[in-house]
């Protein structure tokens, strides 16, 4: 039999396959182990970043990079050193590096073992401008002996989202409101006298004094167009002394007569509105009225008997018991309290906002403190504001236009008058803010907060949250924002939270931010029509126009 058709020795061959196999792996395990091998076999080398896409958050790029070294990679005498660099349109930054050494190296770095690892560090890095466009690469260099050799860059991770710095930064100082009234409710008012018991109207009384100043006011209200009777009311009284219920009959007798006499009064003087008829019965309001302006000797106790007596039986006994005092009331207060009344109710229909910015530029010395402090709210530009508030201060040493006059100036970003004029104003609640919004403006974020903090006004808070977006602190300015009326910052307090349906429902403003916000919401719903159509809106701002160009949330869209 040839050899070649003698049976396999199958043993042999298994023995020999072993062997073989052995010296294949080792030959394998010691080229990827040598040094240079590391910078050949980088590409077995897996780089893992978290986020994979960057982010900015409170002016830091902060991230965890795992590098996995597969087994047999590691020399165990070298030494590796990776670099972390941040590189972004104008430059780059980098971090110290990292070092690692193998297994028979007699140092203090990490070991990476030969049958492999997976190595986790923190990398961090301050923000600068350009940095929405970057990337983050590990450089590593293999040393061993005195050599020392590059291995090929490896990319952590794209970057950086830079989405929270679309946060207004400005803060909002509210004005303090002014108590201009566009209808004042006015009063015409004369009365008569009756004598005692009696219900008939004596001729002399229809040409008192009082009633002549009654006629005089009803010709001057008919002649000033800016007034109106809304409608007149005769009230008919009794004096609280005899019994209530002859009083109460008394009362609706003089109600009756002082009707037919304010026909006759207003002859000549017409009144053309509705004419209201009551009787009150015992005038104990306008005794305690009378009592408490006159200079009558214990009209403090009268006072305090008729607070602790509500029957009018027990009040009148107990005031004639004062005897010497019941004296002058009968004399000098309850005379005065057998009347009936005519009161004419008049609307005086104030200054329109067209009619303050008139008198503003032509008679402005007319206007009293309400009215300036209204037509300072409605003129436009900040300058007219400011010396409107510096009038309202002069002539009347307006507390609100003081204040006021500060958030005229914040709004003109003219922070050191306003410092100025908040200076002499009162130090409440919205002095508090305005004070926190210029520190806001001037960077001092820890002031800013210790302002906003004292306020706790609604307004404060609000700006709290742009500390809060500045801060990291998403959630807490989502909360902050929640029921605030401020589109932007709400809206990406939500983007920021990744509560997308509420940042849709928030974005109602029709400002170029707020398309830009849109732009944004509808990219993070895969959405690339609408990215298209709101970045086309946002574009009429030039500066967000070159955002978009690089913004990280519209990668995928360009």
């Amino acid at each position: 039999m040839s050899d070649s058709n003698k049976p396999l020795n199958t043993d042999a061959m298994k023995k020999s396959f072993k062997i073989l196999s052995s010296a294949v792996l080792g030959l394998a395990a010691v080229a990827c182990s040598s040094p240079e091998k590391m910078a050949e076999m980088a590409e077995n080398v897996s780089v893992q970043c978290d986020p994979a896409v960057l982010e900015v958050v409170a002016n830091k790029i902060d991230a965890t990079v795992s590098v996995t070294y597969p087994a047999d990679y590691f020399h165990p005498k070298a030494i590796l050193e990776v670099t972390p660099v941040l590189v972004y349109e104008g430059g780059e930054a980098k971090m110290a590096p990292f070092t690692y050494q193998g297994e028979d190296v007699k140092d203090n770095y990490k070991v990476i073992p030969s049958d492999g690892a997976t190595i986790s560090e923190k990398v961090s890095f301050d923000y600068v401008p350009g940095m929405e466009k970057s990337y983050l690469e590990l450089r590593g260099v293999v040393k061993y002996k005195k050599k020392a050799i590059e291995i090929p860059t490896k990319k952590a991770a794209d970057g950086a989202n830079a989405t929270y710095m679309l946060v207004n930064k400005n803060g909002k100082a509210d004005y303090k409101a002014d108590n201009y009234q566009e209808i004042i409710k006015q009063t015409a008012e004369g009365q008569i006298l009756y004598t005692i018991n009696s219900s008939y109207v004596r001729g002399s009384q229809l040409k008192s004094e009082s009633i002549k100043a009654f006629q005089a006011a009803l010709d001057e209200i008919k002649a000033n167009e800016r007034k109106d009777i809304v409608n007149t009311d005769i009230i008919a009284y009794a004096s609280p002394d005899g019994g209530e219920e002859l009083n109460a009959k008394l009362s609706d007798k003089r109600s009756e007569t002082a009707e037919k006499a304010f026909g006759k009064v207003t002859k000549g003087h017409e009144v053309e509105a509705p004419v209201n008829v009551a009787s009150v019965g015992q005038d104990w309001e306008g005794f305690k009225e009378l009592v408490s302006e006159s200079d009558i000797e214990d009209k403090d106790l009268i006072i305090r008997v008729l607070s602790m007596y509500s029957d009018p039986e027990v009040r009148e006994k107990e005031i004639k018991n004062m005897s010497a005092v019941y004296q002058s009331l009968k004399k000098e207060i309850l005379p005065e309290l057998r009347r009936a009344r005519f009161i004419a109710n008049v609307e005086y229909t104030n200054y329109t906002n067209e009619e303050l910015l008139t008198l503003i530029d032509e008679n402005i010395d007319i206007l009293d403190e309400e009215a300036l402090l209204r037509a300072a709210s409605v003129v436009k530009d900040n300058a007219s504001k400011v010396e409107i508030y510096k009038k309202a201060i002069e002539k009347y040493d307006s507390a609100r236009a003081k204040y006021n006059l500060g958030v005229a100036y914040i709004c003109s970003n003219d922070l050191a008058n306003a410092k100025a004029a908040l200076a002499k104003a009162d130090k409440d609640a919205d002095w508090q803010n305005a004070m926190g919004v210029i520190a806001l403006r001037e960077g001092d974020n820890a002031a800013a907060a210790k302002y906003f903090a004292a306020s706790g006004n609604a307004t404060s808070k609000e700006n709290a949250a742009v500390l809060d977006i500045l801060n990291g602190k998403y959630a807490d300015a989502a909360a902050k924002l929640a029921s605030a009326d401020n589109c932007c910052n709400k809206v990406l307090a939500y983007i920021l939270t990744d509560q997308l349906d509420k940042a849709s429902a928030a974005a109602t403003c029709g400002c170029a931010k707020t398309s830009y916000l849109k732009a944004v919401i509808a990219a993070r719903q895969g959405k690339a029509d609408d990215v298209k159509k709101y970045i086309n809106e946002a574009s009429k701002d030039k500066d967000l126009a070159e955002r978009a160009t690089k913004d990280i949330e519209f990668a995928q869209y360009r």
